[in-house]
Formats: C-alpha cells, structure tokens, sequence
C-alpha cells in the first residue's frame, strides 16, 4: 500500500487557487434573481437512521423535520464520512473519504480539543469564502484545538460553539467559543439553546448576501441532558423508566430514555425556528437547507437504541462500518427548485459535500478529491447524475475496519490490524439491507473486485494506519 507522506497531504488539500477561479455554468441552480444560493447544512450528533418519525420513528414525533421531508427531498441512500465525529467532520470539510483524509480517527490534546489539520488545508467555507460567501459554523468543531493551526476561527467568519468533542459531552459546560474568544457559563444554561440562537443571528445578519451556515448541533450526543419542558411529556409516556440512571458526562440523568426523546425533538423545534425566520427575512426560495447526522446511533448515557429502534431497518451502531454505524438520515428543502416529498435512492456521501457547495456557487470543486457533486439527483435530475463507481470507509479503531459498496453490493471487513486480508464479508443492500446473510462464497468475482477497490482506496497516512501499535519495551 503506498504510503502519503505530509508534503503529499498539503499538496493535495492545500488552497487551489487555480482550480476556484473558473465559475460552472449553472442556470438550472441560481438562486432567485440570478443571487447564489445561501447554503445551510444541519448536521446533528449520533442520530440514527430511525430516529426521525419521517424515517420511521414511532416513539415521538419531530414535525418540523416532516414537513421540511414533505417540502422537499428524503434520501434513502446516504452516507456519513465515518462511524464516529472527528474522521466525519474532516470528510465534510474537505471531501476526502477515510482512505485519504488527514484527521481519520479521534485524538484529543490537552487542555482542550482534537489534534488540528494542516493550516493550508482547503475546506467548504474557505473554498465558499472565495466564491463571495460569508460563512458561519454553530456548534461542535473537533477539527483543532483553540489557537492551533485549524481553530475554527481560522476557517469561519464566524464561530459559536464547542471547540472539544469531549468536552461537547455535557449540555451544561463551564464555557463555550464565540470566534476565538471563551465565552464564561454559569454550568445551568442549556447549549443547545445557546447555539441555535447565535446561528439564527447569523442568518438574520447576513439575510442579504450569500451565507454558508454550517449548524452541526450536538444533540443527541451523549450525555442525556434536555431541560425538564421537554423531557416532562416523555417521563409522562415512559414512566416505566423512572428508575433508570444515566450519566457520561457532568449530571447524571433519571429516565434518559424520556431525555433523548426530549432532546431531538427540541432540536426539532430549533429548526423549526430557523424555517420560519427564512420565510419572515424573505430568503426561504433562495436558501437550500440540508438536515443529516454524523453517524449512526449511540448507546452511551443510558440511551437505549433498542427501545427507539434508533437504527431502523439497519444492522449495527455508531462504531460499526455495518449500514447502521454509517447510513443516515437525509432531508434536503428548496422551494422552488427541489420536488416537494420527493425520494432518492442515489447512493452518496458526506466527501460529496464540498463538490455540490462548489457547483451551488457556481464554482469548480477543487482538484484530487474523492467527493462527486449530487446536485442533480437533489433537482431530479438523475439523468444528469454522475455516479461513484464505489463509496469506501476506514475506521482504524476496535481492531481496524473497512467497507464499501459497489452499486448494490456492500463489503466489509472487521479485525484488519490483525490480518489486512481477513475474510471480506459480502451484502446485498436490495434484497438484505439488514445485512443478516453473507454471500461472499456466491460472489467470488464480486468479493476479488471490491478486495482490488478496497486496497487502491486506502493510503496509509503518517498518522493512521493499520498497522499494529508497537508493543512497549519491558
């Protein structure tokens, strides 16, 4: 496997100029009067792909969330970057998938937030900024510490948020980040709220330029904090769970199950809000809003994804390259432009980001990236869709893991630290979505050609590998 040292990765990643200064032809996507779209991405946290009542979630409802599905376009067929936050986020900004992206895995540093990427390193704001945007991010970062190299200061206009993913891990924190300045809490105000409020002030301030939102809210990241109104009604339908406790971080929790269902749908209610300031600022055609999750769903502070059935149909959670640690729900609104309650089936993901915010701004992608634009599949237009020839995924914790899928094929392969050619695993997703029956011995072509995808996808980095930890001397 060939090895991608440092200079490779900047030269890959690094701001290209040259390949931002031509604009695409986009009649079929300008905004209203010729404007560029304003661009709002959602993105919450551990939310599986059963966990809105638009994808199938029987136990509490989210409405806003519905009706912005009925008003727009679901996918059924869309994917994160990897099976936990920091990897994810980095695919995001940068659309490279986990074979080639430089933060592929979770390190923190102390006192505070993850190893940082590259200082050069091109993301979608810098690359919107370019493009004429004013670019916001409100919530959870995990992309480089405060005052390092990539503190999210140094990407956005604008920042209000958590800089750490582990310190992201209460909903009570002593602090939080405007820009590059801490903001002081008391340790009893909900963030949550904190964050939705600074990203409505942002849309409100910006109402008449082109504005990049970037909202990857944290709920419902462990731990299970929501304030009591909106846990109330849940410990009312779920009193059976009255004696549970949960707790990951800050206070602990009774009855979390009443709190996760309380927490989503106060996300719910968030954007709620954030629709109807579109509609009152007069911008609602102009603005194509995306809603997802960064992941499949997590069973850590007393959340039980069973009881949810959190991962619908799908096989696998938050850790796991199975379709429920990676396959996420997907909502995409734009009046006018998108057909109202509208499914997709087109099979993309998160590294696709950054080329269809370059193709909505009119703009070429930047080169050497994995992402293709699904512009046309959010338009309907799947005549004009180019399609990958296979989507892949590297999680090198828990013994090292891949995946990937050729059109209706999915292949994965857990314990690769331990042996890089252990058995491959082989699903077909139109007739097995659960992936509860391996065929791999009825697909022996299949399984050699996703082996051969597999390895030309992955290159080792200076930082991630599969490579055994060496042991430590006695």
């Amino acid at each position: 496997m060939k090895s991608l040292n440092r200079r490779s990765f900047l030269k890959a990643a690094s701001l290209g100029v040259a390949a931002l200064a031509v604009p695409r032809a986009l009649s079929a996507a300008l905004g209203t009067g010729g404007r560029k779209p304003n661009i709002i991405y959602i993105m919450a946290d551990d939310l599986g792909y059963g966990d809105l009542s638009c994808f199938g979630q029987k136990k509490f409802q989210t409405p806003h969330l519905d009706r912005m599905a009925a008003e727009g376009v679901k996918f059924t067929d869309y994917y994160s970057g990897s099976t936990v936050c920091a990897p994810t986020r980095c695919v995001l900004m940068t659309g490279m998938h986990t074979g080639h992206s430089y933060v592929r895995g979770n390190r923190g540093v102390k006192p505070e937030g993850q190893a940082p990427m590259p200082a050069d390193i091109l993301t979608v704001p810098r690359m919107l900024k370019k493009a004429g945007y004013v670019t916001g991010m409100f919530g959870k970062w995990g992309l480089g510490a405060p005052g390092s190299a990539s503190d999210p200061a140094r990407h956005f206009d604008e920042f209000y948020g958590y800089n750490c993913q582990s310190q992201a891990h209460t909903y009570y924190p002593g602090h939080l980040w405007h820009n590059d300045k801490k903001v002081p809490l008391d340790g009893k105000t909900y963030s949550a709220d904190l964050i939705a409020e600074q990203a409505l002030k942002f849309i409100r301030a910006n109402k008449n330029r082109p504005f990049f939102a970037y909202l990857p809210f944290t709920i419902p990241h462990a731990s299970m904090h929501v304030p009591e109104d909106s846990a109330a009604p849940f410990r009312k339908k779920f009193p059976q769970f009255e004696d549970k406790v949960g707790r990951y971080s800050g206070p602990t929790v009774k009855n979390p199950i009443a709190a996760f269902a309380g927490m989503v749908t106060r996300m719910d209610g968030h954007i709620g809000k954030l629709m109807a300031l579109l509609k009152e600022l007069g911008i609602d055609d102009n603005t194509i809003v995306t809603f997802t999750s960064d992941n499949g769903p997590h069973r850590e502070g007393g959340h039980d994804p069973g009881f949810f059935d959190s991962n619908g149909p799908l096989r696998g959670l938050k850790r796991d390259l199975y379709e429920g640690g990676i396959r996420v729900p997907f909502i995409s609104r734009w009046p006018g432009k998108i057909k109202p309650g509208s499914t997709c089936d087109y099979p993309c993901a998160m590294w696709d980001v950054m080329p269809t915010c370059a193709e909505l701004a009119g703009i070429d992608p930047p080169d050497g990236i994995d992402g293709i634009s699904y512009l046309p599949a959010l338009l309907g237009h799947m005549d004009k869709q180019t399609k990958h020839k296979f989507l892949y995924w590297a999680f090198y914790e828990r013994g090292g893991k891949q995946a990937i899928r050729m059109g209706h094929f999915k292949g994965v392969r857990n314990n690769v630290v331990r042996d890089p050619d252990s058995t491959l695993e082989l699903y077909d997703l139109r007739t097995d979505i659960g992936e509860a029956t391996d065929i791999a011995d009825k697909h022996p072509e299949v399984v050699r050609q996703l082996d051969e995808l597999m390895k030309s996808a992955y290159t080792r980095s200076p930082l991630w590998s599969f490579k055994p930890k060496p042991k430590a001397r006695k």
